[in-house]
This record gives C-alpha cells, sequence and structure tokens, in this order.
C-alpha cells in the first residue's frame, strides 16, 4: 500500500495574484538599473584606481580610513559589507604597507585599521582622478537631478532597509 496518494491535489493560484502592481514593477525595473549601474560603477572604479596600483574594493577600505582609524567591522557596516571582506582587503592593504594595524584602546581584540604615508598617497592619487570623472559626469547630467536622484535612492534605501526579510541569524 503506498502512502502517496495517486492523485496530488493542485493549487488554484489566479495568475492576477503573481503579477506586481504598477509600483512593484517600478521598483523592480529601478533594483535592475542599480545592480547595472553598480557594475559600472565598480569597473570605473576599478579604472580611477589602477593608476595608484588599487581596486574599488581596496579603495573603498582606504577611503574609510582616510580620517579617523577604524575596525574592520566599523568599515564593514559603514560601507554594508561583510566583516569577512573587509578583513582580506585591509590584510592585504596592511602587506602592501598602505594602512596598518594599531591598538585600539577600546577594545583589545579589535584592532583600528589607519592609513600610513603610502596609504594616503595612493588614496590622493585615486581622489583626484575621481574628481575629475565626478565633475564632468555631474556638468553632463546636471547639479538639480542628481539632487533629486540622491534623494530618491535615500528613500529608497531607508524603506529597503527597513523592510529586509530578516535571516534566521540576525
Amino acid at each position: 500500500m503506498s502512502i502517496i496518494p495517486e492523485r496530488q491535489h493542485t493549487v488554484n493560484i489566479s495568475t492576477a495574484s503573481l503579477r506586481r502592481t504598477a509600483a512593484g514593477d517600478a521598483l523592480s525595473r529601478l533594483v535592475v538599473q542599480i545592480f547595472q549601474l553598480n557594475a559600472h560603477l565598480i569597473a570605473t572604479g576599478d579604472a580611477l584606481a589602477l593608476p595608484a596600483g588599487q581596486t574599488s574594493a581596496r579603495w573603498q577600505v582606504l577611503a574609510a580610513v582616510e580620517d579617523a582609524p577604524l575596525t574592520v567591522a566599523q568599515i564593514a557596516r559603514a560601507l554594508g559589507l561583510t566583516r569577512q571582506s573587509v578583513q582580506r582587503v585591509a590584510d592585504l592593504l596592511e602587506e602592501d604597507g598602505l594602512a596598518a594595524y594599531r591598538d585600539n584602546p577600546d577594545h583589545l581584540r579589535a584592532k583600528l585599521l589607519q592609513l600610513t604615508p603610502n596609504g594616503r598617497s595612493a588614496l590622493q592619487t585615486i581622489q583626484a582622478a575621481q574628481r575629475i570623472w565626478s565633475d564632468r559626469l555631474g556638468a553632463e547630467i546636471g547639479e538639480a537631478d542628481l539632487q533629486t536622484a540622491s534623494d530618491i535612492l535615500a528613500r529608497v534605501l531607508t524603506a529597503v532597509i527597513a523592510a529586509r526579510p530578516r535571516t534566521t541569524g540576525e
């Protein structure tokens, strides 16, 4: 005797319940465009950082500690990245003499990452190239449109963070 029924009942889901609303479609289109933009920004960042011998990932970590030393966890939170990915990049920057770990008076184990003079020089080289690029592109698109886009993206980011599904490990 089989414990599996001979005929399983089908679930009758109307196709209308599978469609997004117009606002949902608009958000989905925006998300795809943001993913595409992100890929192009990383490629552009890599090109801007290349003369300094760096990548976008290394540039982000260098810039995060430009004004003050931070722990790897603080950098990861500020950049929205995993601690492990930032740790890997920070260790490479230290190996290359662009950053150094120092003791943290607030935490025995979590060292602070700070720029070295070579790291500051590399960051300044990248920032000079980025300034030229952003000024040219900013003039092409227009300050008012960019400010509007920035305001909207800030609202989208806030909403996405608030509505993010939580995983069991959080």
